[in-house]
């Protein structure tokens, strides 16, 4: 089932496309990457997405429904999740509030029931406590809850920002370099996270610029040239298509060399 669908998707800044004519399926239970180099559109993609930017051109639905004029609190609402490039936590609040952070869209008591401390109010923050504490021990790092954001390592905090995003019981998460600043032992680690992920019933759409990762995890890849669809399928296809390996996995390859 095509969980989002994507069609002739294009973004415009003054004379340059960011993003032209981009189609994207992303299917459900599945893992789905967009690879490319610096400028390559890929985060550009991702806000277009999640509501940061409005597109000049094409549109997008999320399990049917058109969301290409959608706000990101209401694309989070309608169950796409997101992490970023850089790591949006609270650094003074233990990676427990940071995770009930992520409750709030959720949330269905007001002002008078955080005040008078209603029956619901009660019911609900109980409910947080215990969702917060299955997405910190789901992505391993329970043992750090009370600990402050700005005080544990990289790795923690990138597994806690898919805590937060889990939190608000996505259907489709979107990951932006999740494994960016992590050393490459601890790559495979969290790489296994990012597989263990559809089993928990939460899609896949990553960018990632570790083509090893990417190659071991994603069922479907979409690279992107200058904004546009360079090419589109399997690992396998990716490999070997020679356009890719011209392209970009061949000078990836010549870097990590």
């Amino acid at each position: 089932m095509t969980l989002l669908e994507i069609r002739g998707l294009g973004k415009r800044f003054g004379g340059l496309d960011a993003v032209k004519n981009v189609d994207l399926d992303v299917q459900e239970g599945q893992i789905t990457a967009v690879i490319g180099p610096n400028g390559a559109g890929k985060s550009t993609l991702f806000n277009l997405i999640h509501g940061f930017y409005r597109p000049t051109a094409g549109t997008v639905s999320f399990n049917g429904r058109d969301i290409t004029h959608s706000s990101p609190h209401n694309s989070v609402n309608g169950g796409i999740a997101r992490t970023f490039q850089t790591t949006h936590l609270f650094d003074d609040s233990t990676l427990l509030e940071n995770v009930l952070a992520g409750r709030i869209v959720r949330s269905k008591s007001n002002v008078f029931d955080a005040i008078f401390h209603t029956p619901r109010h009660r019911r609900e923050s109980a409910l947080n406590q215990d969702k917060a504490l299955e997405a910190l021990d789901f992505c391993g790092v329970a043992e750090f809850r009370h600990d402050l954001a700005s005080n544990v390592p990289q790795e923690v905090q990138k597994r806690t920002a898919v805590a937060m995003a889990l939190a608000t019981e996505p259907e489709l998460i979107l990951l932006d370099e999740p494994a960016g600043g992590i050393p490459e032992e601890e790559t495979t680690d969290f790489g296994n996270l990012i597989r263990s992920l559809p089993g928990r019933g939460v899609s896949v759409l990553l960018v990632e610029h570790k083509m090893s990762m990417i190659m071991g995890l994603a069922d479907t890849i979409l690279v992107l040239d200058h904004g546009q669809k360079l090419a589109i399928g399997s690992p396998a296809e990716i490999q070997s298509n020679p356009d890719v390996i011209r392209a970009y996995l061949g000078s990836t390859k010549d870097e990590e060399n």
